[in-house]
């Protein structure tokens, strides 16, 4: 899930957005709702052998007339499979309705993100499509803006790695998280590109962790310091949200989206402490919590 620099023409990454930025009928995995209140414009595509999902061809502003207004503007969505005969693509359509499991994985992804259109303290990104690409390649998958610009994403998801789920039983929800984490990197903010990695990457995690999706070997580690990434910091961020309370991970993306990344002003007037004394009062929670025969922390 690596992110990559976008170049032109060939579509290289940039998976998450700076101010500055202009199928078969198999039953997909029910995404848990963890995003209840509380109190606390597309270019046609030339016929290249991609398939739009999720609706006709009518671009996202023109669908927005409709929509109610607790309702997230929706991007337009394709798959492109180019080898059909891949075990993995007959295994991804087999265990998953591309349509249905990515409109699925996109509401929930804004509301973790931003919880309402109406919400005031946060700002959605312009994301006007998101195309699947399913292909053999290395890794397990990465996010990417298109040719034409950063608001229009590509995901590349290995056909490989499809084929190598193992038990057969984990291969759903395995693709369906690993959906949800590529496209948290189309809405998430980075900083005007300062953010450090490992927060990208564990903010995308926790969202996957949120929608109960995360793999039977994920659990709390504390070795190492806070931005180790993944699941890893979206452990950290998951203490932070129930200590801070609900809708701090929405705060920490929403000032990634306004300022240039620095540590110590960041994290302080955000929670009012260094990020250094919040994860060592996690690491001690966590060492607190823990079975004298299992310490997570080494």
């Amino acid at each position: 899930m690596t992110l990559r620099q976008q170049s032109s023409p060939a579509p290289t990454a940039t998976s998450i957005f700076s101010p500055t930025s202009p199928v078969p009928s198999a039953v997909p995995v029910p995404l848990p709702d963890r995003t209840a209140d509380n109190d606390s414009g597309t270019p046609n595509a030339e016929d290249d052998g991609s398939s739009a999902v999720g609706g006709d061809d009518t671009t996202p502003e023109d669908n927005s007339s409709s929509r109610d207004d607790d309702d997230f503007a929706q991007p337009r969505l394709r798959l492109k499979v180019p080898d059909l005969e891949h075990s993995g693509a007959a295994k991804f359509l087999g265990a998953v309705n591309a349509s249905t499991l990515v409109t699925e994985s996109i509401a929930k992804v804004q509301r973790l993100l931003y919880r309402s259109p109406s919400e005031t303290h946060t700002t959605v990104p312009p994301t006007r499509s998101v195309t699947l690409v399913l292909r053999e390649m290395d890794g397990v998958a990465y996010t990417t803006g298109s040719s034409l610009d950063s608001d229009h994403k590509e995901i590349h998801f290995s056909l490989s790695y499809i084929d190598s789920i193992k038990p057969a039983e984990r291969l759903t929800d395995e693709i369906t998280g690993v959906v949800v984490h590529e496209l948290v990197h189309c809405y998430q903010w980075d900083a005007k590109g300062t953010c450090p990695g490992g927060l990208i990457e564990g903010i995308a995690d926790w969202v996957r962790l949120n929608c109960d999706l995360s793999p039977p070997h994920w659990k709390r580690e504390t070795s190492g310091d806070w931005d180790g990434g993944y699941q890893h910091t979206a452990y950290f961020l998951q203490y932070l949200e129930g200590r801070y309370g609900e809708g701090t991970v929405r705060k920490i993306n929403e000032k990634l989206r306004l300022h240039e990344y620095e540590a110590k002003p960041f994290w302080t007037e955000l929670l009012g402490r260094p990020v250094g004394q919040l994860w060592e009062d996690y690491v001690k929670k966590v060492a607190d919590e823990a079975p004298a025969d299992d310490q997570t922390s080494s």
